[in-house]
């Protein structure tokens, strides 16, 4: 049986190898040379309930985590994160990318990404920036592209202010903008959508905090028009609660 294969595809398998070369090879050598372990961590950063303000019967459930293996400098990372709610998936994707540090406190990464839904599924080739920004803002810049010539740019930032010894409050921002249309996943160019929580944790444990706080969502331009001709509301205020950790 023939199988045909796009450029993309091709460039995926390409940087896959080109992950896993790059996390093996440089590092290893370097390990035999200094004191520069194998470490892995798993950071699940939101795991919460959330309750709509503006329409009661949504209760969605959302999550985002990431998981690395890797050495100082070089680090192969998994990311996902996704929304589920009225017993389906909304939105889910799963990022793979080797993370290289560049800088003091900044990375460099590059991938794949895999979104399941909204359907229909798709792949894309990410590039981004990973650190920390001035005044301790964690901030993730990436560029995201398919074999469509659809772009995606996302910009997120938090913050994290001691409030005493246990408790953490943290203001977060996220900004999408795509390059074209996309009327079948109800995406629109332009800056799509943007979304803002502040979130109050409680560190039982350093590695374990539940959190309660207030989010909000908002679309912009022909992705807004896209959610009005579905019937759907072009801005959410939103309560979550959930719990946060890490291993």
């Amino acid at each position: 049986m023939l199988k045909y294969t796009t450029p993309l595809t091709n460039n995926l398998r390409l940087i896959s190898s080109l992950m896993i070369a790059s996390l093996m090879a440089s590092p290893l050598a370097l390990a035999m040379e200094t004191d520069d372990p194998l470490v892995t961590q798993l950071t699940v950063d939101k795991f919460e309930k959330r309750h709509s303000i503006n329409d009661k019967s949504a209760q969605p459930f959302a999550w985002e985590a990431e998981a690395w293996l890797g050495y100082d400098i070089n680090k192969l990372v998994f990311k996902t994160e996704g929304e589920h709610a009225s017993g389906k998936t909304e939105s889910a994707e799963l990022q793979g990318l080797i993370r290289s540090a560049i800088a003091p406190y900044w990375n460099i990464q590059m991938g794949m990404r895999h979104d399941f839904n909204p359907e229909p599924s798709q792949n894309w080739a990410v590039i981004g920036l990973q650190g920390m920004a001035p005044y301790f803002i964690e901030t993730d810049l990436n560029l995201f592209i398919t074999n469509g010539k659809q772009t995606n740019l996302r910009l997120s930032a938090e913050y994290e202010a001691m409030i005493t010894q246990q408790l953490v409050l943290s203001p977060s921002a996220e900004i999408n903008l795509y390059g074209k249309n996309d009327e079948v996943r109800g995406i629109g160019s332009g800056i799509s959508s943007m979304e803002f929580g502040v979130r109050l944790a409680y560190e039982i444990r350093r590695e374990f905090a539940p959190y309660i706080g207030i989010n909000w969502e908002q679309t912009f331009g022909k992705t807004a028009d896209y959610a009005r001709h579905e019937g759907e509301s072009t801005n959410d205020i939103q309560l979550v609660a959930g719990v946060r950790f890490w291993f």
